[in-house]
């Protein structure tokens, strides 16, 4: 008897609530179809798949990190908060782009920044040591890694002094991250005066094994007015120069003297109270011209910042004239940004994509290599660079816009990711920057689609089978 309500329970309530569930929710129409079918067709095991491979609870499991609760168990739209401002953004007449991040953010561009270009860690760590020594008021700093040794060490014994001075000095590491160094950072830390939290850290007990939702920002925010930005992890591999390095990784950071530092503070804020309900008090600068560089953080995550990102780029691509330029470690785009860079190279605008030649993830590379042809044919131009691993994720459009951050271009970093971009409008620092990607391009090896045409058949079964993953890696 309880073996027939069973299969009439899945039969006749639990089947129908999949199929309906699927058809109101599902984003993409293809996986909305396969799931109907899987419901449809296996009644019993369809809807117990669906529930738990089928239902997005990405973007409900990343509010609730950030402080959002709910009592009962949210299956809806998976979309952030849209807010497309009707008004105009404040006047700028100089850079027509600057509608497109208005609109994603409703946020306007912040005027009278200083911008400093650093490459690698030979550059950036010096000047971060420097900044922490000189701090007076706070030192936030976050990172997916930071190392528990080497130039770990070497900031940890600065963040200890400040601390001695009353700095109110912080570090937030990704809880996934943090396990990347072999050397523990979280017992250097003990009895040093320093705070340290982790961002969601896996954990048995209490349960929470989210593999997703990382932390994937690299900031240092220094005092009121002054702060880092960029692709960076606090880590040895980031030296370039240095012999002793295996494995280094190029890879640049920016340094910000001027008020949208204190954007970045408050995106600091945000997730210090994610990892430890704590609030923080944000505290502006007096507000003063420190440069000629206008400013625009955008905050992207799979909680209300969802997409934000991703249509960002798009209407970069779209509003184009003459050039694009993407350099990026992973390198997945989504099926709209291959088709607004497949339509910007029909329209003339040069598209160029440099990627690694070898990345740390070979998977990647390969799921990669599976669908390059797509931007070949219609006359994008790609080229890979051989090592050191071009860790550096820029994006450029014209001559006077750069975007910069910690996001990769691939779904882990545009979906399941909390990242961080900086849009800059500067002429003289996109000159800067186009030159340090002038010159990776002259390394690289030009990609050819008889290139990928000559591969062999078990080296694309490879590739296709790894880009069937493309979601996930």
């Amino acid at each position: 008897m309880l073996g027939g309500f069973i299969v009439l329970f899945f039969h006749f309530i639990a089947a129908p609530f999949a199929v309906v569930h699927a058809l109101l929710f599902k984003r993409d129409h293809r996986a909305a179809l396969g799931w109907v079918s899987v419901s449809i067709l296996f009644p019993i095991a369809g809807p117990v798949l669906y529930f738990f491979f089928g239902v997005n609870r990405i973007r409900h499991n990343a509010r609730e990190v950030t402080g959002w609760k709910s009592r009962l168990p949210y299956f809806g739209y998976e979309r952030g908060d849209v807010f497309l401002p009707q008004a105009p953004p404040p006047e700028v007449d100089a850079y027509p782009l600057v509608h497109v991040g208005w609109r994603t953010t409703a946020t306007p561009l912040i005027a009278g920044n200083a911008v400093s270009f650093l490459r690698n860690g030979d550059a950036f760590y010096p000047r971060l040591i420097e900044a922490i020594k000189s701090a007076q008021v706070r030192i936030w700093i976050s990172s997916y890694i930071f190392s528990g040794d080497g130039i770990g060490m070497e900031i940890v014994a600065a963040l200890t002094d400040a601390a001695e001075r009353n700095v109110d000095t912080r570090v937030l590491v990704d809880g996934v991250g943090a396990w990347y160094s072999l050397h523990s950072l979280r017992r250097s830390l003990k009895c040093t005066g320093i705070r340290y939290a982790e961002f969601l850290p896996p954990r048995l007990l209490p349960p929470s094994l989210h593999i997703n939702l990382r932390n994937h920002r690299k900031i240092a925010i220094i005092d009121t007015e002054y702060a880092f930005f960029g692709g960076l992890n606090i880590d040895n591999r980031h030296f370039v120069t240095s012999p002793r390095i295996d494995n280094p990784h190029e890879d640049v950071h920016f340094e910000l003297y001027g008020p949208a530092a204190t954007s970045l503070a408050k995106v600091f804020s945000h997730d210090w109270y994610a990892a430890t309900r704590e609030m923080l008090v944000v505290t502006a600068g007096n507000g003063d011209k420190r440069g000629s560089s206008f400013a625009r953080v955008i905050e992207d995550g799979p909680d209300e910042g969802l997409d934000r990102l991703a249509m960002t780029l798009l209407g970069l691509v779209g509003g184009a004239c003459r050039r694009i330029r993407i350099m990026t470690p992973y390198f997945l785009p989504h099926r709209e940004l291959v088709g607004a860079l497949q339509g910007a190279a029909v329209r003339g605008v040069t598209v160029e994509v440099l990627l690694p030649q070898q990345s740390n993830l070979r998977y990647v590379d390969w799921a990669t290599q599976h669908s390059l042809w797509e931007l070949l044919q219609w006359g994008v131009h790609i080229s890979l660079k051989p090592l050191p691993f071009a860790h550096s994720k820029l994006f450029i459009v014209d001559d006077d816009y750069v975007l910069a951050g910690s996001s990769n271009l691939d779904p882990r970093s545009l979906r399941l990711n909390f990242e961080v971009g900086v849009e800059l409008f500067d002429t003289r620092l996109a000159k800067i920057v186009n030159n340090y990607f002038d010159d990776a391009w002259k390394d690289a090896r030009v990609l050819q689609l008889e290139d990928l045409d000559q591969r062999s058949v078990p080296t694309r079964l490879r590739d296709g089978f790894f880009w069937l993953f493309s979601a996930y890696l």
